[in-house]
């Protein structure tokens, strides 16, 4: 009778581990799931100057009650604005980039050994990032 009473015991305590790895496979999945989803939806595509353009202009128009000349002119000065930003921004852009190269060069001089691989990928991944949001 003791034996049967062990036996039974052990199925049972065996019956639990697999419930209780399941669960956890199935809470695992439905997180990660929920996470990558999340993490994924928060990313906004990025626009093309025009589309930035066309965009405000809409909800401009909208929003003012715009006519179509007053739109044309919206469009306009918001066109020859981005033109000027984007002739500053290049102006400056090899300022930038040497700030940013200074600045890593200084991180570099005091992490150790061990750390610098770690922080070159850190690097990569931030021009990486930087790139896809089309930033130079």
């Amino acid at each position: 009778m003791n034996g049967e009473a062990n036996g039974k015991v052990k199925q049972r305590a065996a019956l639990w581990v697999v419930v209780v790895f399941l669960l956890g496979a199935s809470l695992g999945s439905v997180s990660g799931y929920l996470f990558a989803a999340r993490s994924h939806a928060d990313t906004k595509p990025v626009l093309s100057d025009d589309a930035r353009r066309a965009q405000k202009v809409a909800v401009l128009t909208r929003d003012l009650n715009l006519n179509a000349d007053q739109q044309k002119q919206l469009d306009e000065a918001i066109h020859d604005a981005q033109v000027k930003f984007k002739a500053i921004h290049e102006a400056s852009q090899p300022q930038i980039d040497a700030t940013r190269a200074q600045a890593r060069e200084r991180v570099r001089g005091f992490l150790t050994p061990d750390q610098r691989p770690k922080y070159e990928a850190y690097l990569l991944k931030l021009d990486e990032d930087r790139k896809r949001n089309g930033q130079p």
